[in-house]
């Protein structure tokens, strides 16, 4: 069975890896961190970023910063051969990836840019969707890895439109989560029993899957531990908002919401699951 390499075994990295290994691949993986619970799966722990690129053809980084992939591809470079490809899922401007393909190139290793749709209970479920961009021959090859951890994968083209994609999907995250916060605000203000618009409204017209995963922690005050923050948020809502103005494009729904989520951090809240919002619209005057 195929080896696959998984950089960066954090909140998305970690059941992607899980995924793999239920799914027959086997894993190596690296973070700086222990990775007892991987290892007692079956992952082999690799000791540097340059050991995964010297086991394995397909490399899988999913990385929290653009700092973070400069120094895993300065590993993987040591370890490079003709033929590899290497993924990076993790979000920020497509410009900082953009800038590994031609040394990664020069190695006979193809870079694709990939991103990952979903929460970690998503990725974990294979209910998260993988997007590729890029060579699309490398990015046909790894097809069946991708499917080893998601249902769902789609090819977007030229390196850059992966990240496109995640930004205008999070920009409709965003909006999605505080039209949530503002109408589960007005549900018990005015004294209806949540649970039960929740499920009427889950099953009607107005129905999200950002009101399906928030809407009854925000009835709950349940914030702790986050699934995903505003701080997290606000992070796409800037690079969403530079992508608009590159492309001179209106976005009054996101520069509106974008308020609502800068409250949020003035208020110290921004580590909380972004469940949180529906106090920040509770705070607000009419």
């Amino acid at each position: 069975m195929q080896t696959v390499g998984v950089i960066g075994l954090g909140n998305i990295g970690t059941p992607i890896a899980e995924n793999l290994i239920k799914s027959g691949f086997h894993v190596v993986g690296f973070r700086r961190r222990p990775t007892l619970e991987l290892e007692q799966l079956g992952m082999r722990r690799a000791n540097s970023a340059t050991e995964v690129g010297a086991s394995t053809d397909v490399v899988l980084s999913c990385l929290a910063s653009a700092p973070a992939l400069e120094e895993t591809v300065a590993g993987l470079l040591k370890s490079a051969r003709p033929g590899q490809i290497v993924v990076e899922l993790g979000s920020y401007d497509a410009k900082e990836k953009a800038r590994h393909i031609a040394p990664l190139a020069a190695k006979g290793v193809t870079f694709l840019d990939g991103e990952v749709s979903g929460t970690p209970p998503m990725v974990a479920s294979r209910k998260a969707a993988v997007y590729l961009a890029g060579d699309e021959e490398a990015a046909r090859a790894i097809d069946p890895v991708i499917k080893g951890f998601a249902d769902s994968s789609f090819y977007f083209g030229a390196f850059g439109a992966a990240t496109k994609v995640k930004l205008i999907n999070n920009l409709l995250v965003a909006i999605h989560i505080a039209a949530t916060a503002e109408a589960m605000s007005l549900c018990m203000k005015a004294g209806i029993d949540p649970s039960s618009a929740i499920k009427a409204i889950s099953s009607g017209s107005g129905a999200s899957s950002a009101f399906s995963a928030r809407a009854q922690a925000m009835a709950d005050r349940r914030f702790t531990p986050p699934m995903g923050t505003s701080a997290m948020l606000e992070h796409y809502i800037a690079q969403a908002q530079q992508m608009a103005a590159e492309l001179g494009r209106a976005t009054p729904m996101l520069d509106r919401a974008a308020e609502l989520y800068a409250k949020a951090r003035e208020s110290g809240v921004e580590s909380k699951d972004v469940a949180v919002m529906v106090e920040i619209l509770e705070n607000l005057s009419r």
